[in-house]
Protein backbone atom coordinates (compact mmCIF):
# COMPACT_ATOMS: atom_id res chain seq x y z
CA UNK A 1 0.00 0.00 0.00
CA UNK A 2 2.28 2.71 -1.26
CA UNK A 3 -0.23 5.46 -0.54
CA UNK A 4 -0.82 4.46 3.12
CA UNK A 5 1.73 5.05 5.88
CA UNK A 6 1.67 3.26 9.22
CA UNK A 7 3.00 5.09 12.27
CA UNK A 8 2.63 4.88 16.03
CA UNK A 9 0.46 7.30 17.93
CA UNK A 10 1.84 10.15 20.01
CA UNK A 11 0.11 12.06 22.83
CA UNK A 12 -0.96 14.81 20.40
CA UNK A 13 -3.09 12.19 18.56
CA UNK A 14 -5.45 11.46 21.48
CA UNK A 15 -8.30 13.79 20.49
CA UNK A 16 -8.13 12.78 16.82
CA UNK A 17 -8.18 9.09 17.81
CA UNK A 18 -11.27 9.52 19.96
CA UNK A 19 -13.07 11.41 17.19
CA UNK A 20 -12.01 8.79 14.63
CA UNK A 21 -13.25 5.88 16.76
CA UNK A 22 -16.55 7.67 17.31
CA UNK A 23 -17.02 7.83 13.54
CA UNK A 24 -15.35 4.63 12.32
CA UNK A 25 -15.52 2.06 15.13
CA UNK A 26 -18.45 -0.16 16.00
CA UNK A 27 -19.46 0.54 19.58
CA UNK A 28 -17.58 2.27 22.35
CA UNK A 29 -15.74 1.26 25.49
CA UNK A 30 -15.52 2.69 28.98
CA UNK A 31 -11.85 3.35 28.25
CA UNK A 32 -12.68 5.59 25.29
CA UNK A 33 -11.61 8.79 26.97
CA UNK A 34 -8.62 11.06 26.69
CA UNK A 35 -7.02 9.92 29.93
CA UNK A 36 -7.30 6.24 29.02
CA UNK A 37 -5.86 6.67 25.54
CA UNK A 38 -3.08 8.95 26.79
CA UNK A 39 -2.21 6.37 29.45
CA UNK A 40 -2.00 3.65 26.81
CA UNK A 41 0.31 5.73 24.60
CA UNK A 42 2.47 6.64 27.59
CA UNK A 43 2.72 3.01 28.76
CA UNK A 44 3.42 1.47 25.34
CA UNK A 45 4.19 4.06 22.70
CA UNK A 46 4.28 1.47 19.90
CA UNK A 47 0.96 -0.21 20.67
CA UNK A 48 -1.35 2.22 18.85
CA UNK A 49 -0.82 1.92 15.11
CA UNK A 50 -2.29 4.54 12.79
CA UNK A 51 -2.80 4.27 9.05
CA UNK A 52 -2.67 7.59 7.24
CA UNK A 53 -3.23 8.53 3.63
CA UNK A 54 -1.89 11.95 2.67
CA UNK A 55 -1.65 12.79 6.38
CA UNK A 56 -5.32 11.90 7.03
CA UNK A 57 -6.16 9.18 9.54
CA UNK A 58 -7.88 6.29 7.73
CA UNK A 59 -7.39 3.37 10.13
CA UNK A 60 -6.24 2.22 13.56
CA UNK A 61 -5.42 -0.88 15.53
CA UNK A 62 -4.14 -1.32 19.05
CA UNK A 63 -1.51 -4.06 19.18
CA UNK A 64 -0.98 -4.75 22.86
CA UNK A 65 1.51 -7.27 24.20
CA UNK A 66 1.60 -8.18 27.88
CA UNK A 67 4.73 -10.29 27.62
CA UNK A 68 2.76 -13.49 27.15
CA UNK A 69 -0.13 -12.86 24.77
CA UNK A 70 -0.78 -10.53 21.89
CA UNK A 71 -4.05 -8.62 21.99
CA UNK A 72 -5.69 -6.64 19.19
CA UNK A 73 -8.22 -3.91 19.81
CA UNK A 74 -9.82 -1.05 17.95
CA UNK A 75 -9.27 -2.24 14.41
CA UNK A 76 -11.19 0.47 12.61
CA UNK A 77 -11.13 1.88 9.10
CA UNK A 78 -12.85 5.08 8.04
CA UNK A 79 -16.09 4.27 6.17
CA UNK A 80 -14.82 6.02 3.02
CA UNK A 81 -11.62 3.92 3.02
CA UNK A 82 -13.06 0.46 3.61
CA UNK A 83 -12.52 -2.51 1.28
CA UNK A 84 -9.15 -1.13 0.16
CA UNK A 85 -6.91 -3.43 2.21
CA UNK A 86 -6.20 -0.98 5.03
CA UNK A 87 -7.39 -3.33 7.81
CA UNK A 88 -5.18 -6.11 6.47
CA UNK A 89 -2.24 -3.70 6.19
CA UNK A 90 -2.72 -2.64 9.83
CA UNK A 91 -2.96 -6.24 11.00
CA UNK A 92 0.23 -7.14 9.14
CA UNK A 93 2.01 -4.29 10.93
CA UNK A 94 0.60 -5.44 14.29
CA UNK A 95 1.72 -9.02 13.63
CA UNK A 96 5.23 -7.86 12.76
CA UNK A 97 5.32 -6.03 16.08
CA UNK A 98 4.15 -9.12 17.94
CA UNK A 99 6.67 -11.45 16.29
CA UNK A 100 9.50 -9.01 17.02
CA UNK A 101 8.44 -9.00 20.68
CA UNK A 102 8.30 -12.82 20.82
CA UNK A 103 4.53 -13.16 20.58
CA UNK A 104 3.09 -16.39 19.24
CA UNK A 105 -0.66 -15.86 18.92
CA UNK A 106 -2.83 -12.84 18.27
CA UNK A 107 -6.18 -12.52 20.03
CA UNK A 108 -8.90 -10.09 19.01
CA UNK A 109 -12.15 -9.24 20.72
CA UNK A 110 -14.76 -8.86 17.98
CA UNK A 111 -18.41 -7.95 18.48
CA UNK A 112 -20.67 -10.85 17.51
CA UNK A 113 -23.06 -8.50 15.70
CA UNK A 114 -20.35 -6.85 13.57
CA UNK A 115 -20.52 -9.03 10.45
CA UNK A 116 -18.45 -6.57 8.42
CA UNK A 117 -15.60 -7.00 10.91
CA UNK A 118 -15.92 -10.80 10.79
CA UNK A 119 -15.12 -10.66 7.08
CA UNK A 120 -12.00 -8.55 7.67
CA UNK A 121 -10.72 -10.81 10.43
CA UNK A 122 -11.29 -13.96 8.37
CA UNK A 123 -9.53 -12.40 5.38
CA UNK A 124 -6.52 -11.76 7.62
CA UNK A 125 -6.41 -15.42 8.72
CA UNK A 126 -8.10 -15.15 12.11
CA UNK A 127 -10.77 -17.60 13.20
CA UNK A 128 -13.44 -17.34 15.89
CA UNK A 129 -13.22 -19.45 19.02
CA UNK A 130 -16.83 -20.51 19.69
CA UNK A 131 -16.45 -20.61 23.45
CA UNK A 132 -15.23 -16.97 23.54
CA UNK A 133 -15.95 -13.74 21.72
CA UNK A 134 -12.35 -13.92 20.62
CA UNK A 135 -10.68 -14.53 17.27
CA UNK A 136 -7.18 -15.95 17.14
CA UNK A 137 -4.32 -16.63 14.78
CA UNK A 138 -0.99 -18.37 15.28
CA UNK A 139 1.79 -16.04 14.19
CA UNK A 140 4.64 -17.06 11.91
CA UNK A 141 8.07 -16.99 13.51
Amino acid sequence: MADVAIRTAVPADVDALLAFWHEAAEGTSISDDGDGVARLIERDAEAVLLAERDGVLVGTVIAGFDGWRCHLYRLAVHPDARRQGIASYLLEAAERRFVALGGRRGDAMVLDRNERAHHAWRAAGYAPEPQWSRWTKLLAR
